[in-house]
């Protein structure tokens, strides 16, 4: 007879799903905020998923974490202040410490039960959060960016989908905070979903950070376990060009970030580039 086999599977929209064979659960609870389960797949081994939502996986976290924190840090001359906004798994604090200029690195993630699973079942991607330089806050980040008026040189934006607590992450009025909690010369990095299941709300996302920010562009990584594995992310920046400006790479053992790949992925298919051409 046949061993029962035991899927997850993301309804990634009406029409596209994604799904992982299952060896076991590890966890599963309802916070205060969303659902949160950790699995272990066949394929990527320990799986984090909110509301339902793939969040990061043991073997392709290293995609997402490096691309929405080196290519920021490395457009900055001289970062010292860094602040992510979500980002409870650690994994974006951990490329962020890499950076010997880095003096503060302040994670500011809503729900505090993210940040203490993440470190019983994902060590590797939580270990930066124990740095000495690394302020962990259990707060709401949109209020955090309010309370905090011209303190950052870089923010990350590392929120889940525009959906539940992270609804709030996508609207003009919160990059508009973002941009007057940066420094004079600070810039900041979203992850804005993917150009084949987030059409429309890329359109709107990449308009309003235009409205708030001398310099937009957008860039894109490849992370197989995100709807359709074509991920972009957007920078907003009061005066580094991140092409331009880009500098010689400060971080060693990386596995998907190089400086050759910081400037390619500012390279836009024509499909990409039609859908932030206003």
């Amino acid at each position: 007879m046949k061993k029962a086999e035991t899927w997850f599977t993301e309804y990634q929209s009406e029409n596209l799903s994604i799904g992982l064979r299952i060896n076991k659960s590890l966890h599963s609870e309802v916070t205060e905020f969303q659902t949160l389960d950790i699995m272990e797949t066949e394929q990527y081994g320990n799986l984090l998923v909110l509301d339902g939502c793939v969040m990061t996986t043991d073997k392709d976290e290293f995609v997402y974490h490096e691309m929405i924190s080196h290519v920021p840090l490395h457009t900055h001359p001289n970062p010292k202040r860094v602040l992510v906004i979500g980002g409870g798994d650690g994994g974006a604090i951990r490329e962020i410490i890499k950076h010997p200029s880095v003096e503060k690195a302040v994670l500011a993630e809503i729900d505090g039960r993210v940040i203490e699973t993440s470190k019983e079942y994902f060590p590797q991607i939580a270990s930066g959060l124990s740095d000495p330089r690394v302020d962990v806050q259990v707060t709401d980040g949109i209020q955090y960016v309010k309370d905090h008026n011209g303190e950052f040189d870089v923010i990350l934006v590392d929120s889940t989908d525009p959906i539940g607590p992270a609804v709030g992450l996508f609207a003009r009025d919160f990059y508009q905070l973002v941009s007057e909690a940066l420094t004079e010369d600070g810039l900041f990095v979203a992850q804005t979903e993917s150009p084949f299941a987030n059409r429309e709300l890329i359109r709107q996302v990449n308009a309003d950070i235009k409205s708030v920010f001398p310099q937009t562009h957008m860039y894109l990584a490849f992370i197989p376990t995100y709807p359709t594995g074509m991920w972009s992310f957007t920078m907003g920046s009061k005066k580094y060009h991140p092409v331009n400006d880009v500098q010689a790479q400060r971080v060693t053992g990386t596995k998907y970030y190089t400086t050759d790949v910081h400037k390619a992925a500012f390279a836009l298919p024509p499909f990409v580039e039609e859908l932030i051409q206003k």
